[in-house]
């Protein structure tokens, strides 16, 4: 009788003592409401994703969609600078979200969660417009009389180091102006997202894109968010889906990839 006594209490608290674990501890999200603030890191050198201007506020198509997730979520934005060195550490340390044409890799996943995908967007050469047929493919570019140029930190300059054996890889800090130095003659191709050398050669007359449509290797672009932290990444997600649905998505783009 004792025992069936002891076992009737068992089935009846150990049911609700397992409900009460798998209740979800609070998150980010509940955190950035409270505060009326979402802060949001971004290296602001990646035209035409997140720029600074000169006077230091932003603009690009992440900064116009962050801002626009922000004011669905009733909060204000606080922009935080950072770098593509120190990215991860700063997005860990001060930030609630990071954007800014962030790749999607797996070695970022390690330490970080990301939004479902908003874009595709492959790596593909920049090159002066002359050499555009020397610089088709990567085996093209490797090659010991080739320099190619790429700015620190970033899958960028990983994409080079994995790819490129024999062409000269030089890394030159300012993201802003790295285009500027093909021009020059200072290098001859840059590794970049097949929308930024789109949008550069537009910018700088005399570059060009190679085949930003057939990019060299397929990309993703996401915003990162908080490891683990599924109601974040929920609302995010949920706001992406909504805002593509709507067309908001399709408004926003549109002002940058014209």
């Amino acid at each position: 009788m004792f025992r069936s006594l002891i076992g009737f209490v068992l089935a009846c608290v150990l049911p609700a003592s397992l409900a009460l674990a798998q209740v979800p501890s609070g998150s980010r999200l509940d955190d950035v409401i409270k505060s009326g603030k979402l802060r949001v890191c971004t290296p602001g050198d990646y035209k035409p994703f997140s720029y600074q201007r000169p006077e230091g506020g932003y603009e690009g198509l992440d900064i116009d969609l962050v801002q626009s997730a922000a004011k669905a979520l009733g909060v204000e934005v606080e922009m935080v600078k950072t770098a593509w060195p120190s990215l991860m550490k700063d997005f860990l340390d001060k930030c609630d979200v990071a954007v800014g044409g962030i790749s999607v890799s797996t070695d970022r996943q390690k330490t970080a969660f990301f939004t479902t995908a908003y874009m595709v967007n492959g790596k593909a050469p920049i090159t002066k417009c002359e050499n555009v047929a020397k610089f088709q493919t990567v085996a093209d570019i490797d090659k010991p009389n080739v320099t190619v140029i790429e700015n620190p930190g970033g899958s960028n300059e990983r994409f080079a180091r994995a790819n490129f054996k024999q062409a000269k890889i030089v890394i030159y800090q300012d993201n802003v102006t790295i285009f500027d130095e093909i021009l020059k003659g200072n290098a001859d191709v840059m590794i970049s997202e097949s929308v930024e050398t789109i949008v550069q050669q537009k910018l700088r007359p005399g570059l060009c894109a190679v085949n930003p449509d057939k990019p060299l290797q397929y990309g993703e672009m996401a915003w990162l968010l908080p490891r683990g932290d599924a109601a974040i990444k929920g609302w995010m997600d949920t706001w992406f889906h909504l805002a593509k649905a709507s067309g908001e998505y399709d408004r926003i783009t549109g002002r940058w990839l014209r």
